[in-house]
């Protein structure tokens, strides 16, 4: 087996996708709010 030091992987790219599923859940979580406010006020 390869020899490894910890702390030595080069994480950029799976930082990269981290910070994308956070925006999309983000602004998923918003528009999922928002239609709940739009059903909670107009759907009667």
């Amino acid at each position: 087996m390869a020899e490894h030091e910890h702390g030595t992987m080069n994480t950029q790219v799976q930082e990269k996708t981290f910070d994308g599923f956070i925006k999309i859940m983000s602004r998923a979580a918003i528009v999922f709010i928002v239609i709940l406010v739009f059903l909670a006020i107009f759907a009667r």
